[in-house]
């Protein structure tokens, strides 16, 4: 069987010869043919050049043609930030800034970089028959954050009509762009709706479900399966983004695959995920990623399940510790297995946090908010809410892209990303605060300082 046969019989829940292997390979591709990010992502032939490199280093069963959940929101007239390393972020909102959604217009092939991404798609589906190639558009959930910042947590509870209104909006967008993309070649449309994380399982039955079943039966319709990518502590939400009636769920290392596995399948549903995108891709060796790999494949076994990261590779992951990845799954002899300790010698000096009079901190646990969508609105969730104090609230962000801030995330107890501690507790676990509810909540560590 071709790899994408392996991948379309697994994304309908069908046993399989073995289990098909899709490395997310998005900014990653930039670093193998020795370019930023930032031009990667704004050239049509570099991420041509990109992406077969990758086929050709990690011979694949699937691969995005393009893994940016900016794209959508660029075409409508948000600003991004570039990055040398990571795909751009959004730094400004157009419904923030004056706009209305009467004012939004559904992006066109015209519109934005959708005129060199289809471009791209095209030349890639046509390269890479016996591949499946998945098509990432940006989920409803996630745009509407773009479009709209923050000041959507506010909006769900004050305006939830206006929210109503948006969520629809972002709906039809993502339809638009599946049409765009289908139309393109693809294989398999994925559904990226990362900041779906944040919001508890009753906010999803209400502002997302209803949208994610439009967006889903619209993927049938033009006769591609869906899939649903999900990044943080999404466990909650796992039996809400089935009721969207998706084909697969992919999840990263914040939900338990064996949890995900027991929810999807009886559904009829598949599943994907889920290696650790630092601690195993990043920092660790390749017998770290073997036994990783080993994992999932033991829990996932050979019905309905894809073997993927769990998310977009790191710029930086090491090329060895994707193409071990490869050969185990293709049952190629290894002879590097071992006992390792990806974070030997690494420390991080915990503060003792009731010694430091002068100041509240706020640490941050996050994959990166340059390049995660829920770690960058908790961190501008943070910044907003610490402007009150000035001086006497210090917030820092820890990427454990770096292993030292891994290190802070085991000192400080911490098992889910993005997560909030103040003074060395735990306060938000994948989920942001309000402004006001999170000034509350620092205010009563002030208090007990005398700071207040």
């Amino acid at each position: 069987m071709t790899g994408k046969e392996l991948v379309l019989d697994a994304i309908y829940s069908k046993e399989t010869e073995r289990t098909p292997w899709v490395p997310f390979v998005g900014c990653h591709a930039a670093k193998l043919i020795g370019v930023s990010a930032k031009d990667f992502f704004r050239s049509e032939d570099l991420m041509v050049e990109g992406v077969l490199k990758a086929n050709e280093e990690y011979r694949p069963d699937g691969l995005p043609a393009l893994f940016d959940l900016q794209i959508e929101a660029e075409a409508l007239g948000c600003g991004l930030r570039w990055a040398h390393d990571n795909p751009a972020s959004v730094y400004s909102h157009v419904l923030k800034e004056g706009k209305t959604i009467a004012d939004l217009k559904l992006p066109t092939e015209k519109d934005g970089r959708f005129p060199i991404i289809l471009a791209a798609m095209k030349r890639i589906y046509a390269a890479l028959p016996d591949i499946a190639i998945y098509a990432l558009i940006t989920g409803p959930f996630t745009l509407a954050l773009h479009l709209m910042g923050t000041d959507i947590f506010f909006a769900m509870y004050d305006d939830p009509e206006s929210m109503h209104e948006l969520m629809q909006f972002c709906t039809d967008v993502a339809k638009k762009t599946t049409d765009m993309y289908t139309d393109a070649g693809c294989d398999i449309v994925a559904v990226v709706d990362p900041m779906t994380s944040q919001i508890s399982a009753d906010t999803f039955a209400e502002f997302v479900t209803p949208y994610g079943k439009q967006v889903f039966e619209h993927i049938r319709s033009k006769g591609k399966p869906g899939s649903f990518f999900v990044c943080g502590n999404a466990k909650n939400n796992i039996e809400e983004m089935c009721r969207c009636g998706p084909e697969n769920v992919s999840i990263d290392e914040n939900i338990p695959l064996d949890y995900v596995r027991d929810i999807c399948l009886p559904k009829g549903i598949s599943f994907g995920g889920n290696i650790k995108l630092t601690v195993t891709m990043l920092f660790g060796t390749p017998a770290d990623n073997i036994h990783d790999a080993d994992n999932c494949l033991h829990i996932g076994g050979n019905k309905g399940f894809i073997l993927a990261p769990g998310c977009d590779l790191p710029f930086e992951t090491p090329p060895d510790n994707i193409k071990v990845i490869t050969s185990r799954v293709l049952g190629e002899d290894l002879d590097i297995l071992g006992n390792t300790d990806t974070l030997d010698g690494i420390t991080w000096d915990k503060p003792d946090y009731s010694k430091i009079k002068d100041k509240v901190t706020i640490d941050v646990i996050t994959l990166d908010s340059d390049s995660c969508a829920p770690c960058q609105y908790m961190m501008d969730a943070v910044k907003e809410a610490s402007k009150k104090f000035g001086d006497k609230v210090e917030y820092v962000e820890h990427k454990i892209k770096q292993k030292e801030s891994v290190a802070c995330m085991i000192s400080l107890g911490v098992s889910n990303i993005p997560t909030i501690c103040i003074d060395g507790k735990t306060e938000y676990i994948s989920i942001i605060p309000p402004q006001d509810e999170l000034e509350k909540r620092t205010e009563k560590y002030l208090a007990k300082k005398g700071l207040a």
